[in-house]
């Protein structure tokens, strides 16, 4: 039986794209859900969301004010009803097309976690310090997490629906790709697969949003998440262990640690 799938679709002033991608979404193979979140955006992407949602072909969720990509997934999380959720960017970039190459290992019964590497699959040839960016990302998450990824930082991203909904995340911004991929790494006997995938990347003219800035972010981030903030709970099974170790030491008189960021 093949699994249903909830799309989710983080968009900010995306207004050339999105009707183009929620097509494509739309004709992709699978029973399926879209979910897409507006964050804020100021040209008009909101206004064709609302319009495909009373289409019936959406369902559209807008932010109060630009929070980022990290938090408009966030938002998106907590309705997805199906049993796989994948991850869709509002450009271009990224193919509906390759929606089985993600499911396969979850729906053959062999993942939990798919990630589509770029590096590996067909794609437009586009700027050599961003690729060198990203391996070198991926690289030192890999350190951290002792995975052997090599596109951390893919926006093509599938998982069951109860191990996305059961992290805690926090990551506002672009944060949320080293924060993710540390946390499944700490999940007990999770299985992640990489599978290559078509990468059809944008220039700046194109709209391409992330810079250097976001590399050094990501940097940040990687360590945040798998050095700073290790002992922190990163998924809801562990709230429970967590809340009962503050109370003891409440009553012990002992400090009381910061509570976990959910």
């Amino acid at each position: 039986m093949e699994p249903r799938l909830s799309i989710v679709i983080p968009a900010y002033n995306e207004r050339d794209t999105i009707r183009e991608i929620v097509r494509r979404v739309e004709d992709a193979p699978y029973e399926k859900e879209i979910i897409a979140v507006d964050d804020c955006s100021t040209d008009g992407t909101a206004e064709i969301l609302r319009e495909l949602e009373e289409q019936g072909t959406i369902r559209a969720l807008c932010q109060p004010e630009n929070m980022g990509k990290g938090a408009a997934l966030r938002l998106a999380f907590q309705h997805v009803t199906g049993d796989v959720v994948i991850i869709q960017d509002a450009d271009l970039e990224y193919d509906p097309d390759q929606y089985p190459v993600l499911v396969e290992p979850i729906a053959s019964g062999h993942a939990d976690v798919v990630y589509g590497s770029r590096f590996q699959g067909k794609g437009r040839v586009l700027y050599f310090w961003h690729s060198m960016g990203n391996r070198l990302l991926t690289l030192i998450s890999n350190l951290a997490t002792d995975l052997t990824l090599t596109d951390m930082e893919t926006g093509y991203k599938a998982f069951k629906r109860e191990i996305i909904q059961g992290l805690i995340l926090d990551s506002d911004r672009f944060g949320f790709e080293p924060e993710v991929t540390a946390k499944i790494a700490r999940i007990e006997d999770i299985r992640i697969y990489e599978v290559p995938i078509d990468y059809h990347g944008r220039t700046y003219r194109d709209g391409k949003k992330i810079t250097w800035r976001d590399g050094l972010a990501a940097l940040w981030h990687i360590f945040k998440y798998n050095v700073a903030l290790r002992h922190r709970p990163y998924a809801r099974e562990d709230i429970a262990a967590s809340d009962a170790l503050v109370a003891n030491q409440g009553r012990d008189g002992g400090e009381r640690p910061e509570p976990p960021t959910r």
